[in-house]
Order: C-alpha cells, then sequence, then structure tokens
C-alpha cells in the first residue's frame, strides 16, 4: 500500500474488494459428469476439468483459492479489508441441465455461506443460480439471500437465451424485490466444452479477448434490449470495467441515431446515458483503460476488484481502491 492511502482517514472500511473468486472443495464432482474436477495429464501439468473442457497449469489447492486463512493473510498484507467472494466463473454451468446446475448452485451456496460465517469480519458472498431455468434461478436467489444471508448474486454473462429475453423479467423483479446487486462476470464454458469460437482456445484468448467480448456484449444487450429501462431499480455490476465498452460506446451512440431498432429513449438521451445506469469493477490494466472508462461514467458508478489470486492480482493497491469504498458499500447495502 502506498504511503499516499495510509495517510487518508479511515472509516469502517478502507478497501472493499468486490472481485474474488473462491473455490470450495465440497463443489468438486457436485456436478455429475460435468464435474468440476482437478486433476493432473501425463506429463504431471496440473488441470482443472469442466465437462470436456480442461484449464492447464491450475491447481488450486493450497492456494488462496482455497486455503482461506491464507488467503484472509493475503488480504491483509494487500490491505484489503472485506471482499465479497463470489464463484469461480469456470463453474457457472449456464449450458448444462437445469436440474443438476441447480443441485451444484445449492451446493456452491451452502458451503459458501458457512466459510461467510465462519469469517465474518473478512468476507461477504455472492451467490451462484441456475440461469438456465429462470424460475428456479429466483427460488435459488430467495433462499440464498434469506436463508443462507448471502449478499449478492453472480451470474455469468452467456445463458441459452439473451440477458434482455423477457423469460428473465421475473428474475430481474425478485432481484430488486430481494434488494442485492447484481454481479455478470464471463465464463471460458458453459460446464460441457470450451469457447463456442476455438479460436480462442489459443494463447489464453478466452480470458483476453474472449471475456472482454462478454463483458461488452453484456453492456449492449442490457441497454438496447431495454433491460435498464424496464428494471429501472435494478443494480447490476458488470467484471472488468465492461471490456472494451468504454472504447466503443461512441460508436453505438452514432449508429442509435440512424438505426430503426434503436429504442426512442436511447436516441433521446443517448447511450451513454443508459452507460450510467449500470455499475462496472475497476479490474482492468492500465492506466489508459482506467482513465478513459471514469472520462465515460465517471467514479460513481466503479467499485474496486483485485482477482485476488489470479494472474492479474495487483502487486499492491492504488489510490483508486480507497476511493471506491463508499461505492462498495452502497451496492452491497452495507450499513455505516
Amino acid at each position: 500500500m502506498t504511503d499516499s492511502m495510509q495517510n487518508q482517514p479511515s472509516g469502517r472500511y478502507r478497501v472493499i474488494d468486490t472481485h474474488a473468486h473462491v473455490v470450495l472443495e465440497e463443489t468438486f464432482g457436485a456436478a455429475g459428469n460435468y464435474g468440476p474436477r482437478l486433476g493432473v495429464n501425463h506429463k504431471n501439468i496440473p488441470f482443472f476439468e469442466i465437462g470436456d473442457y480442461k484449464m492447464y497449469s491450475i491447481d488450486y489447492r493450497g492456494t488462496i483459492f482455497m486455503d482461506i486463512s491464507q488467503r484472509i493473510d493475503f488480504m491483509q498484507d494487500l490491505g484489503i479489508d472485506l471482499q465479497l467472494l463470489s464463484p469461480n466463473p469456470l463453474t457457472m454451468f449456464h449450458k448444462i441441465d437445469a436440474s443438476t446446475a441447480t443441485k451444484y448452485c445449492q451446493i456452491q451456496n451452502d458451503n459458501l455461506s458457512k466459510v461467510v460465517q465462519n469469517n465474518q469480519d473478512y468476507f461477504l458472498g455472492s451467490a451462484a443460480l441456475p440461469m438456465q431455468d429462470p424460475e428456479a434461478a429466483c427460488k435459488e436467489a430467495e433462499r440464498a439471500i434469506k436463508q443462507l444471508n448471502l449478499s449478492a448474486i453472480s451470474t455469468g454473462t452467456d445463458f441459452p437465451f439473451t440477458l434482455d429475453d423477457p423469460s428473465l423479467d421475473d428474475f430481474y423483479k425478485t432481484i430488486v424485490e430481494l434488494d442485492v446487486p447484481l454481479f455478470l462476470h464471463p465464463a471460458s464454458t458453459g460446464g460441457i466444452n470450451g469457447p463456442e469460437d476455438n479460436r480462442l482456445d489459443r494463447f489464453d484468448l478466452t480470458v483476453l479477448l474472449g471475456y472482454a467480448y462478454e463483458e461488452t456484449l453484456a453492456a449492449a444487450t442490457l441497454i438496447l434490449g431495454g433491460v435498464t429501462q424496464r428494471h429501472p431499480q435494478l443494480d447490476i455490476c458488470i467484471s472488468h470495467g465492461g471490456g472494451a465498452i468504454a472504447l466503443l460506446w461512441e460508436k453505438f451512440e452514432l449508429l442509435c441515431k440512424y438505426r430503426d431498432w434503436a429504442p426512442h429513449h436511447i436516441r433521446k438521451n443517448g447511450f451513454q446515458s443508459e452507460l450510467k445506469k449500470l455499475w462496472f469493477d475497476s479490474h482492468i490494466e492500465g492506466d489508459a483503460a482506467k482513465n478513459l472508462l471514469v472520462e465515460l461514467i465517471g467514479k460513481d458508478r466503479l467499485v474496486y476488484g483485485t482477482n485476488l489470486g489470479g494472474w492479474d492480482t495487483p502487486k499492491e493497491l492504488s489510490m483508486m481502491a480507497r476511493e471506491l469504498t463508499g461505492n462498495a458499500e452502497k451496492l452491497l447495502r452495507i450499513s455505516i
């Protein structure tokens, strides 16, 4: 932590991390034939397997993804006071059969709740949901929030239908009624196979490009599909600054002036005005990208995130970490 951050006045929380995934031992094999599983290939290279999809050089055991005491030590060294634990995005399972996905989410949420309850000074929890079945997703959301005392909902960005599909309207209403935020994070797999575009299989492009594509598509769909208009009280936070949306928003805004499919309120008020109804986490690389996002939407709708334990975990906290704490408290409904 920098000296300038240490010198800032302290409140209840100095830094809240809203982007941090956790892996739970109890979930291994909980989706039946779809896994998830940890293994080692013939070259002794570890992998994480979901369905037929393997991601190599991943061994979660003995790391902060699974070792809670190690995670807390890491948080304290880095200067994080409170962390929202969310599901591993590799295990969203939005493309498998609904009954298996529902069972998996229940096991995930039950055990995440135990971690949070046993470490209340350090963690909040975000629930996994079977989004291929919106009715089941609503029921599990209500159970996770009301019975398990989790604080948010986390889903992927790619369901068997689009984010603006009318079948999701009751789900969005449920999230508003539960008074919790919805966090969207892309997944490399729907639970069966790898990326639909096999060109992303190389060079970790599913993470470098695929995630940004999904995040940009999510923002565009929520806005152009009218979700932000139909559900004005819905708080949705998109990971990694919304992908490339800060770079492309002017193109969206210009095209909306010329296309009949553009909603009237966007033609009238502009694409940017709807973007400012969404939330974004600031876990993006480079000052130029962060500055572009801040210039687009300001800081009022940004929250801090680290992807703690991942390859892109920051080595020290930025000034923005402290500046965005109040936003996280607002988004997560934390009473001061």
